[in-house]
């Protein structure tokens, strides 16, 4: 477990050097180093306790990790997100249990968790705060995700890789996995009174791993241009409050189909909501509400939709002018791998298979 300690140690310290040494940094890259910093000291906590006590004290990993990811998530996807001062009170349960676990030399065990000794409240009370913090930050950080992912489609028609934070959806999901068998087997071990090393090593070897995939990740993350507001709720399935009616989400709708049948925006990879609305000179909002109530798509959908029809026509030509790539990138998409995975998810074929399908059917 030293040598875990130290490899995490000098691991976080390194990444969070480079991320703050980063050109053009953005905020986020700074409260992803001050993240990796904090672990990179939570690892160094690690070592120093085998090497002064020969044990680990009460770890609070946990009260540090699971409010870190929610502020990196809203320091990636909130447009007016400031560091201030209050934020450290997200911090205060972690500095509070390590200067309590410091203080008092409290081991991180579970032989004697139920004794009812001077420690007790301080273990029961960390248990709880655990708990809490993590039915509290992790739902909030899916949340945060899944409203700036959803909101990301009502405004670009083609989504970088950058943009769409999967690796941080992934991250996310691996870590509510982690924490549920750490739930499980802290909750186990406690009534069988055994089990803490094994604990300690799970948790500590798969903080590691996360410290590699957030600092790989995040210091190729790109500045992200499409934010949502801090409490931006974008209800894009019922509409229950809209203030539009029925005879002016039809007229807003024609307006929608009659420009890209006649002017092909689509073929524009750039388009994105703002052109569209100021070619149609309706509010972003507006045209946000007629696409997912009347025509039944976000704009990402609704776009890629033409792109792939423009595609489909092309690939039925006898004797393509291009190849199948290019054919992609000429009708709108920007990437290779987006061109593919939305004509997979459109189609449930790739270009190539949908042309040796259905070129012989043309007579």
């Amino acid at each position: 477990m030293i040598t875990i300690g130290w490899i995490g140690f000098a691991q976080g310290l390194f990444a969070a050097i480079l991320m703050f040494s980063k050109k053009d940094k953005s905020l986020s890259d700074i409260v992803l180093s001050l993240w990796l910093t904090f672990l990179a000291f939570e690892f160094f906590s690690l070592a120093i306790d085998y090497e002064m006590f020969d044990n680990i004290l009460l770890s609070s990993s946990f009260l540090l990790f699971n409010p870190a990811l929610f502020i990196y998530i809203r320091s990636l996807v909130e447009k007016k997100f400031q560091l201030k001062w209050l934020m450290l009170l997200h911090l205060l349960p972690f500095v509070v249990s390590e200067i309590i676990a410091y203080s008092t030399k409290i081991p991180f065990t579970f032989e004697n968790f139920f004794d009812l000794d001077a420690h007790f409240a301080f273990r029961l009370g960390f248990s709880i705060a655990t708990i809490i913090s993590w039915l509290v930050y992790l739902p909030l950080s899916i949340r945060l995700l899944h409203r700036y992912r959803r909101n990301l489609q009502n405004e670009k028609s083609n989504i970088d890789r950058g943009q769409n934070l999967n690796w941080l959806m992934f991250v996310s999901i691996f870590y509510i996995i982690y924490s549920i068998i750490a739930g499980i087997l802290g909750f186990t071990f406690v009534f069988l009174g055994v089990g803490a090393e094994l604990v300690t090593s799970y948790n500590y070897v798969v903080l590691l791993l996360f410290i590699y995939i957030i600092s790989f990740y995040g210091i190729y993350q790109i500045r992200i241009e499409t934010q949502t507001e801090p409490e931006e709720e974008i209800e894009v399935i019922s509409y229950k409050n809209s203030m539009l009616t029925q005879e002016t989400k039809s007229k807003i709708k024609n307006k929608i189909l009659a420009y890209f049948e006649s002017e092909n925006p689509y073929l524009n990879p750039n388009l994105n909501m703002d052109l569209l609305s100021d070619a149609l000179n309706f509010p972003k909002y507006q045209l946000t509400e007629v696409l997912n109530t009347e025509i039944g798509k976000n704009f990402f959908q609704f776009v890629n939709s033409y792109r792939i029809e423009a595609v489909k026509k092309k690939l039925l030509e006898p004797k393509l002018k291009y190849s199948i790539e290019a054919i992609g990138y000429e009708c709108g998409f920007n990437s290779k791998s987006s061109f593919y995975t939305v004509f997979k998810n459109l189609t449930g074929e790739t270009p190539v298979t949908y042309r040796k399908k259905n070129i012989g059917k043309i007579s």
